[in-house]
């Protein structure tokens, strides 16, 4: 689906809801960059990583609530970035919608214990993917994405009791 088209999403959401019977797990992860200062990025470069980095998980999340909040239980997993804690050179308005995300799950956190729903922002550095590929960076200095996917599992698997609030990773000789 196309995270930016609200009947994209609605769809999507009741399709899973029909296969399913109910969503227990949302994770947020769509995510784009696109390199720069906020002072020579091209215009729109703000409204592009807004809309893909944060207004996308706005949107799926508020259209998955309803039934979590009815069930009064879920887990929410937003794919934030070592971007949302610490600027850096060239980050610009990848690095704002970050810290935005990251702002998001936190209020988000808050407003749904009430309803027993956990949110868990997950905060990894450099992960190997297709973003990598052709960099010249060897995948051995950069995650697995397999790494990210087993801690979010991981967490899924908690108490009702427990919630990990933030899981933040690094590649093991560190950032990038």
């Amino acid at each position: 689906m196309d995270v930016s088209k609200m009947d994209e999403i609605h769809a999507a959401v009741e399709k899973a809801g029909n296969f399913f019977g109910r969503i227990d797990i949302l994770i947020n992860n769509a995510g784009s960059f696109l390199p720069g200062s906020i002072y020579t990025e091209k215009d729109g470069v703000f409204e592009t990583m807004m809309e893909t980095n944060l207004n996308s998980a706005y949107h799926l999340t508020r259209t998955v609530l309803p039934a979590m909040m009815e069930a009064k239980s879920g887990h929410i997993f937003n794919m934030c970035s070592i971007a949302s804690l610490a600027a850096y050179k060239n980050g610009g308005s990848y690095s704002i919608s970050k810290f935005a995300l990251l702002g998001f799950s936190k209020n988000l956190r808050e407003e749904l214990k009430s309803y027993n729903i956990k949110v868990t922002a997950v905060i990894p550095g450099a992960v190997y993917t297709d973003s990598w590929s052709g960099s010249g960076i060897s995948p051995e200095r950069i995650m697995e994405v397999n790494d990210v996917a087993n801690i979010v599992y991981a967490a899924s698997l908690l108490s009702p009791q427990a919630c990990v609030e933030d899981i933040v990773m690094r590649p093991q000789l560190g950032d990038l």
